[in-house]
């Protein structure tokens, strides 16, 4: 399910000049929707349309992924698995707090950067 933004020419400006400084600009999207977009920018101030809404959530949310850090993406990807793991483990062992790691997102980003950090030959 797409997240629908009410998208404003600033708002427009502000996702293109991330996804320039983030490199991202020319690697992610087609030739097309950057078209599209710096059209936008330079026609409307505010958009009204629900299709042209639709078409443009759909291009911020390829740019959200391609700017997302690697160590969220992990997090989102790694780190929870292995929280949700520890926090039924910790649980079996009689632990009635352990029931809450899971939901911990400072725990989810320490396993996650442990994960990271961890020598390839030591993993499993």
């Amino acid at each position: 399910m797409l997240k629908f933004y009410s998208f404003k020419k600033q708002d427009l400006i502000s996702w293109r000049l991330k996804a320039f400084r983030r490199r991202v600009w020319y690697k992610t999207l087609n030739h097309l929707e950057r078209a599209l977009i710096n059209s936008v920018i330079k026609v409307v101030d505010r958009v009204q349309s629900v299709l042209l809404t639709k078409v443009l959530s759909s291009i911020v949310k390829k740019l959200e992924a391609a700017m997302e850090s690697r160590v969220k993406r992990m997090m989102r990807e790694v780190g929870q698995a292995l929280a949700q793991k520890i926090s039924v483990i910790a649980q079996s062992w009689g632990n009635k707090t352990a029931q809450r790691w899971k939901d911990d997102q400072e725990f989810v980003k320490y396993l996650t950067v442990m994960r990271i950090n961890t020598p390839s030959i030591f993993s499993v």
